[in-house]
């Protein structure tokens, strides 16, 4: 019963956003905030579409929802203080910000499902060894999406910097088309990482979720 009053607080509670959202015009996040919301509660209105019931509502289930919650927001978290490390400053003039936070609604809702998806089917398949290997992608691929972002902002602020201080043709004075380190990692080293820790993760977690229990 308690299951119920939750699920219909969040489900009018996502339904008032959306209607503000809607009459706003921003649709782009009443879109992202509908489908995150249906990534939250995945199993519960699956099984009340198909079963007319919710779920069980166990131990096991409140500890994998708890953890993935907490993936997700950690998730939101981060990719909010990574975006607005850009955002800050005036080296973008028109961030988006109706765009961005529509992302960040429907990427944090997708953490979440695919954290309960790694709780629930693949971790009680996967065993340590398998485990260890999934954790390295993903560290992979999380620093890798990190110094993407960071490295973008270094580069455009050493280069701004540096012709702010010495003027307009510095870099055509040093030989160099532009800054080229910080350049070099955001297109080269950090997506060559995130693919590969992405993709590594990605081939561990469909292993579990799809292997027979032994």
């Amino acid at each position: 019963m308690r299951v119920k009053r939750v699920l219909l607080g969040i489900f009018i509670t996502a339904l008032l956003v959306t209607i503000i959202l809607v009459s706003i015009r921003a649709y782009y996040v009443a879109v992202a905030l509908v489908a995150g919301v249906l990534l939250f509660g995945h199993r519960e209105f699956w099984s009340l579409l198909t079963r007319r019931r919710l779920p069980p509502f166990d131990e096991r289930v409140r500890g994998n929802i708890d953890k993935s919650i907490r993936n997700g927001f950690i998730f939101f978290a981060l990719a909010l203080a990574f975006l607005m490390l850009p955002f800050s400053t005036i080296l973008i003039s028109e961030p988006g910000t109706v765009h961005v936070l529509g992302g960040l609604l429907l990427s944090g809702g997708a953490v979440y499902l695919l954290s309960y998806l790694f709780y629930e089917r693949a971790e009680p398949r996967l065993n340590e060894k398998w485990l260890k290997m999934l954790r390295m992608f993903l560290l992979v691929g999380g620093v890798s999406a990190g110094s993407f972002i960071i490295s973008v902002f270094l580069h455009n602020a050493i280069y701004g910097l540096f012709i702010q201080w010495f003027g307009a043709d510095f870099w055509d004075r040093v030989g160099m088309p532009d800054e080229p380190v910080f350049f070099f990692i955001s297109v080269f080293i950090a997506p060559l990482g995130f693919a590969v820790g992405i993709t590594g993760g990605l081939v561990i977690f469909l292993k579990g979720v799809f292997s027979r229990v032994s």
